[in-house]
């Protein structure tokens, strides 16, 4: 391959000699690579440069809310950290995961802006934070508005709030998986289950029990690097809206798209209604009036043996089907003391590879005409049937009808209660309040600024893609002229040794260097030997000078010519051999 490529460069040295007759063109030769070099180095640089990302301060909101959380210098004068112990399990486990307000590790996005983050894997987390009073519903909007970020990913855990119900003895240090909330929302991810929880708890106003409604086919959560904001909207008309990153991707209705259904039915099934006995369920019978035919013959066997079969003439009637492997060779540990005798293992034949078969012939076995099978009688419509029974129906006694469950019961709080098996998850920027508007507000100060520079601090601490080695074929000579000469050179030595012509037609650029640089010896050669006469004159040297250069320039021209539309002739012969290829298959 040295050879080659050495072989290449120096034909393309003895034809610049040609060409020019000086030292001339060498120079600008050498000028191009190390220029192409020098490009080639200048566009890596740029392209290593580290991304300068312009990166705003926080300035906290002036919007006002019931609650708005964005986790400032005061936020654990409102926020109690719980350690508690969780209640009505199997086992009582104590919640130790600790909580920090900090700013981001990953894709920091705003100067200054910090959020609360769960720290721990594998700990029970929980968090609150009390009202300064009550969110009533009761004919209003309720919007609640939250970021989260998984710094560490997300492969089993939760990162879903709890809005808690008001009472007096809601006590943030105590709260736990036990303590009442009313809504809960959020994402969760394990496994193969992902999605975003939508549970409210309704009162009965019968019995005064609470239900937890949970959202019929709840939208996934989005699970990334940056940050993702989820909004929940529940509107008078009790009607709801979940928002993901600002885009709607679930509405419905609280009367429809939960279960159980708020609601229940008007009517229920007896639960004292019993089956009379007489009740027949059969729809069909066997008919009784059927007989099997007396043709029927229950005995005949499924299959029988091929009479009118013949052996095949290949069939080797003394071949065993099986013999020991020929190439099997007795281990050298083996004791035939110890051990027994070594018998190679058996392998198939290759004999009866080759022929039919192998071994004593027998006729196959073929379907039996005659085979009929067990005779059963054929199925009828029961004349006594009634249709499936059912217990008849009564009037609900619990039945109520509940028109606005959106007026959810004085929210007094909210909570983080998680268990993860992933840490240093964020949340910031809580909106719990009435106003769409003012939650869209947000969304553009805070979320829509940062998320812009989380995405280009993403996309420039990604790993360059590995540039895809290019084929010979695609070359170009200024691109990088001694790498177009080497891999050029190998390609038209590996094709020579196969077909000369063919390396001629597919790089006709070596191919014409190479003429050259032949052409060139022998012109030097013979003009040697013809210079052993007479001195030639001053004319005829000047006349000889002028007929060099006439040719090297001849010669300098075909050959960037050769080298400007090899690829594209070799291109084009490859295309028409597709073409053919592709005729002959079709």
């Amino acid at each position: 391959m040295k050879f080659q490529t050495l072989l290449a460069l120096g034909a393309c040295a003895a034809l610049s000699n040609a060409q020019a007759g000086d030292e001339d063109l060498a120079e600008e030769v050498e000028s191009v690579v190390l220029g192409g070099a020098s490009s080639a180095s200048s566009v890596a640089s740029a392209a290593t440069e580290a991304v300068k990302i312009s990166r705003p301060s926080f300035t906290p909101t002036t919007l006002k809310a019931p609650f708005l959380e964005q986790f400032t210098n005061d936020w654990d004068s409102r926020w109690r950290v719980s350690h508690a112990k969780k209640e009505k399990t199997e086992e009582e486990w104590q919640y130790v995961g600790t909580w920090n307000v900090e700013e981001p590790t990953e894709l920091k996005g705003i100067d200054g802006d910090k959020g609360l983050v769960l720290k721990d894997k594998a700990a029970h987390h929980a968090i609150s934070a009390k009202f300064n009073k009550p969110i009533d519903t009761k004919g209003k909007t309720l919007v609640v508005q939250y970021e989260t970020k998984f710094q560490g990913g997300l492969e089993c855990g939760g990162a879903y709030m709890k809005l808690l119900q008001e009472n007096a003895a809601l006590k943030t240090d105590e709260f736990s998986n036990a303590s009442p909330y009313i809504i809960m929302f959020g994402p969760d991810k394990c496994g193969s289950t992902n999605k975003v929880h939508f549970i409210f708890r309704h009162k009965n106003p019968k019995t005064g029990e609470y239900e937890e409604k949970h959202l019929k086919s709840a939208p996934m959560a989005r699970i990334g690097r940056t940050t993702s904001l989820y909004t929940l909207i529940v509107k008078p008309d009790q009607t709801f809206q979940i928002k993901i990153d600002g885009e709607p991707i679930r509405n419905g209705s609280l009367l429809e798209e939960f279960t159980p259904a708020v609601n229940p039915e008007k009517e229920i099934e007896d639960p004292d209604d019993k089956k009379p006995e007489d009740w027949v369920d059969e729809a069909k019978i066997t008919d009784p009036e059927s007989k099997k035919p007396e043709d029927w013959d229950e005995d005949a066997p499924y299959e029988i043996v091929d009479e009118e079969a013949t052996k095949p003439a290949d069939w080797l009637d003394e071949e065993p089907t099986m013999i020991p492997d020929p190439e099997a060779q007795k281990p050298e540990d083996w004791d035939d003391e110890e051990d027994g005798d070594w018998q190679a293992p058996m392998v198939p034949n290759p004999k009866c590879e080759e022929a039919a078969g192998c071994g004593p012939w027998e006729k196959p076995m073929k379907p039996n005409p005659a085979y009929k099978g067990k005779w059963t009688a054929p199925l009828i419509d029961n004349p006594l049937y009634k249709g499936i029974w059912k217990p008849k129906k009564i009037a609900n006694p619990g039945y109520f009808e509940d028109k606005t469950p959106g007026n959810f019961e004085p929210i007094g709080a909210i909570g983080f209660e998680l268990w993860t098996m992933q840490n240093d998850i964020l949340f910031d920027n809580i909106y719990i309040g009435h106003s769409i508007e003012d939650a869209e507000k947000l969304q553009k100060e805070t979320f829509d600024v940062k998320t812009k520079i989380e995405k280009q601090e993403e996309e420039a601490s990604k790993p360059p893609e590995p540039e895809r080695p290019k084929s010979p074929m695609d070359l170009k000579f200024m691109d990088d002229p001694v790498h177009y000469i080497k891999e050029k050179s190998e390609l038209f030595f590996t094709i020579a040794k196969n077909d000369p012509i063919a390396a001629v037609r597919f790089v006709p650029e070596i191919a014409g260097a190479l003429g050259v640089a032949l052409v060139s010896i022998l012109v030097l050669f013979f003009g040697l030997i013809g210079g052993s006469g007479a001195a030639p004159s001053k004319e005829q040297v000047k006349a000889k000078a002028t007929e060099a250069k006439a040719k090297a320039a001849e010669a300098k021209d075909k050959v960037a010519e050769s080298v400007a539309s090899g690829a594209e002739t070799a291109q084009e012969e490859v295309k028409k051999r597709t073409t053919r290829s592709s005729a002959a298959q079709s």
